[in-house]
């Protein structure tokens, strides 16, 4: 075997390229890596993990799941559960416990095991898993109570199962000791209140040094991974196997703490996250035995098949009925439960376990576990947006555009995106504004883009691109940050922060923290709603074969500024500083035109007549009517 730090480097190449890979072809990258970890390990011989870490393998496993159990933990701000608390709980008691029971009872009769092995094997596959969930989220796009569903399910019962894994796996021993019921049962009262009590205290510590600013900024993250992993072996210690509720309800802790901006540790621990489940997937992968797998093949193929269409269905029936879930959103809920990395690493810490208290047919727990997980994955990933689609609850391809702004340059471009069936949500705090699009029958939402309420209600269903555009230089660079986790950093569109393009760079925000820069080199807010204001308007222009871009451009050379590109399959992309996209035949261009002369004196006319009328019966008077022949009274 090579060297073990030449080994642990390639390891994390090939785990960034899966993740990648995945990015690309946008699949889970659990498949990725657990093929990865076929081929380094039983198929090359490349990566031998028992010989790599011997004893550090299953503490380091476990300890990575408490870590990522604990990142999970941290989006499960109760707010969002509303609605769907119902459903969730009963998720995770009695339809863990239809699960449970099914899975068991299919085990025992297709693979003749004991009902003790079958029984830990029912509790392990209980798990949906986040670190699966989540990307396939990302691909599904479900409505957005589907999607808090299973995201709520995959992180609560990843504790609930390892817990009943124990209960299990100590019900086992008790059997084979010839010890009371009770004492299973106190031990399960045992874990859970240690657990608990565990994880708020760790919460309630961690808390009061973030708010109260008692660790520098630099040293937050350490600090929280150390808190972490003391609350996890700490319980353990206390009691077995409780460390694990004791992450999850920390990081709940932390969560729904009001006073505390959790941002900067979800951030770390999102990557942490990312690279530990890299990882273990690779390693836990590389320790199976493909003879073993292909012994079980039919079989576990069948169990595979009971899971999918039987156990999963019924736990889902038994766990809305008498909700407000409607049979659409029952049957994609029954169809989505991939299982990931918490399966992955209870099968084989408690598979050792169980080899060593003398059950043989614990030497295919692992195998099993993996055949579930590759077979739930690629099946669910493979179907569920076409199901979602045709069952109606899926969210619409996100090829709107969410509009910080709603002034007056907004509005028209808003109008126009209507026009053409585009969707667009104009966010802003200036309540003339929005109530001046709500007139124009525009979709609206009243607030700060980036406050605590919007990160709650904001509704982004069928949005894929932000476009800065306020008169708020600072909420346009703000905005630009904090919507790249959702849209990606490629979407994020915003204007020139300063008119004076020849300004000191050091009076300018970064262009990190701006996205793509709209229109031209030479545009700037001021620019367009000085246009607006003098009577400019948003022009549409198909070009064609018969009329050309070259012809386009000809014609309106410094009369209209080009916007946005609509392609012929309804695709709005804007154009950006530096861009040279060539419009092709069949595409629609929306640019802003400037205003005829005449017609822009009259409109302004217009508008100072409206404003001292305005004014006049604001201050009492009474309008006087103009007598022919004279002009009005010059403003």
């Amino acid at each position: 075997m090579p060297h073990l730090e030449l080994v642990v480097a390639l390891v994390l190449v090939v785990a960034m390229l899966c993740q990648w890979l995945a990015w690309r072809v946008k699949l889970p990258a659990i498949l990725f890596l657990l093929l990865s970890g076929l081929i380094a390990g039983p198929v090359t011989g490349w990566v031998n993990p028992d010989a790599m870490l011997g004893d550090l393998l299953m503490p380091m496993v476990s300890m990575s799941v408490a870590i990522i159990l604990f990142e999970g933990s941290l989006t499960l701000n109760l707010k969002e559960i509303q609605g769907v608390d119902r459903v969730v709980r009963r998720m995770i008691t009695v339809g863990a416990l239809v699960t449970w029971v099914v899975v068991a009872i299919a085990t025992h009769m297709i693979f003749n095991f004991s009902w003790q092995v079958s029984a830990l094997f029912g509790a392990i596959v209980i798990v949906t898993g986040p670190t699966v969930i989540v990307p396939m989220l990302r691909a599904v796009r479900p409505t957005a109570k589907i999607a808090n569903i299973l995201r709520w399910e995959g992180i609560a019962i990843d504790p609930v199962g390892a817990l009943m894994a124990v209960i299990t796996f100590e019900f086992i021993l008790a059997s084979v000791n010839n010890l009371p019921a009770s004492h299973v049962f106190l031990l399960f009262l045992e874990a859970v209140g240690a657990g608990t009590a565990i994880g708020v205290a760790a919460g309630i510590i961690l808390g009061l040094l973030l708010s109260k600013n008692l660790i520098p900024e630099y040293l937050q993250n350490i600090a929280t991974l150390s808190l972490v992993l003391i609350a996890f072996s700490g319980s353990n210690a206390l009691v077995h196997e409780s460390g694990l509720i004791a992450v999850t309800v920390m990081g709940m802790w932390l969560a729904n703490k009001s006073d505390l901006d959790i941002h900067p540790i979800l951030n770390f621990k999102e990557h942490l996250s990312l690279l530990l489940i890299s990882m273990l997937f690779i390693l836990l992968a590389a320790r199976i035995d493909l003879q073993q797998l292909a012994d079980i093949f039919w079989p576990a193929l069948t169990l595979l098949l009971v899971l999918q269409f039987v156990a999963r269905p019924l736990k889902i029936l038994v766990s809305t009925w008498g909700l407000d879930v409607s049979w659409p959103e029952r049957g994609l809920l029954a169809w989505i439960a991939p299982r990931g990395i918490v399966a992955a690493a209870i099968s084989a810490i408690f598979a050792d376990r169980l080899l060593a208290a003398g059950f043989e047919e614990a030497a295919l727990l692992v195998p099993m576990t993996f055949f579930m997980i590759i077979g739930t994955v690629v099946l669910q990933s493979s179907t569920s947006r076409l199901l979602a689609r045709w069952l109606g609850v899926a969210e619409p391809t996100p090829r709107g555009f969410l509009v910080v702004g709603a002034n007056a340059f907004s509005r028209a471009l808003a109008k126009e995106f209507q026009r053409h069936d585009l969707p667009c949500l104009l966010v802003d705090s200036n309540w003339n504004d929005i109530r001046q699009a709500r007139m124009d029958g525009l979709d609206t939402f009243y607030g700060n883009p980036v406050s605590d309420h919007a990160e709650t209600y904001l509704d982004l269903s069928g949005m894929g691109s932000l476009l800065a555009i306020s008169r708020q230089q600072h909420l346009n660079a703000i905005s630009a940050v904090h919507f790249r986790a959702d849209f990606g950093s490629d979407r994020i569109y915003s204007l020139m922060s300063v008119r004076d393009m020849n300004s000191f760079d050091k009076h300018q925000f970064a262009d990190s923290y701006q996205g793509h820069k709209l229109f031209a080199e030479d545009i700037s807010y001021y620019d367009l709603a000085t246009k607006m204001n003098k009577g400019g308007e948003i022009k549409s222009t198909n070009i064609t074969e018969e009329y050309s871009w070259e012809m386009y451009q000809s014609d309106y050379q410094g009369k209209r500024i080009p916007l946005f590109i609509i392609s012929s399959k309804g695709k709005a992309q804007p154009v950006l500083v530096g861009d040279d996209t060539q419009p092709e035949p069949g595409s629609t261009i929306l640019a802003l035109a400037e205003a005829d002369a005449q017609e822009a004196v009259k409109k302004q006319e217009k508008q100072l007549e409206k404003k001292k009328k305005k004014q006049n019966k604001k201050n009492g008077d009474v309008d006087q009517p103009s007598l022919p022949g004279l002009d009005p009274e010059p403003s």
